[in-house]
């Protein structure tokens, strides 16, 4: 029996969902990366059951209503998942996500939506991130629900799943 790795991601409503995605779209084409479903990692990589994450997911998703937060800068980093992204506050209703989907990990907890994965020169990426902080300057982004996602560092981007969509305030 093949173990399977999850993750459980805090997914943005659908209008700012499909702005996110345009913006993922829009960076990889303009530097040949790879496209993926923008998120917010709650919790990554976990061996845990489904049934056990499913079970928690909709635990923490129904003592929170929907929220916004404001994206705080765009940067970026060398690690491959962490290349460029838009950053947020570790707000009151992130840390509450973050405390009961992986307590184990709030210490190293930077709230941030990925909009690019790859190994990139980081001179390449910090125009495109100042740009993108003064593009998004402003700009709130609202999450309405949480996600058990077949994912992970060893599975292809291209076979990542959505396993289960739980709404927040249910």
């Amino acid at each position: 029996m093949t173990t399977e790795i999850r993750s459980l991601w805090l997914m943005p409503c659908p209008k700012d969902q499909a702005f996110l995605a345009s913006l993922v779209s829009e960076l990889a084409s303009r530097f040949g990366t790879p496209i993926f479903v923008p998120h917010l990692t709650l919790r990554g990589d976990t061996d845990a059951t489904f049934e056990r994450l499913h079970d928690d997911v909709r635990a923490a998703a129904s003592a929170l209503k929907p929220f916004a937060e404001p994206i705080t800068s765009a940067e970026t980093t060398e690690a491959f998942f962490r290349a460029f992204y838009v950053r947020f506050a570790a707000s009151v209703p992130l840390d509450k996500l973050k405390r009961r989907l992986d307590p184990e990990g709030i210490e190293d907890f930077m709230p941030h939506v990925s909009l690019l994965y790859g190994n990139l020169p980081e001179v390449v990426k910090a125009p495109a991130a100042a740009e993108f902080t003064q593009r998004l300057a402003g700009r709130a982004i609202t999450f309405d629900r949480i996600c058990v996602v077949r994912s992970g560092q060893d599975i292809p981007i291209a076979d990542w799943t959505i396993q289960a969509t739980v709404p927040l305030g249910r």
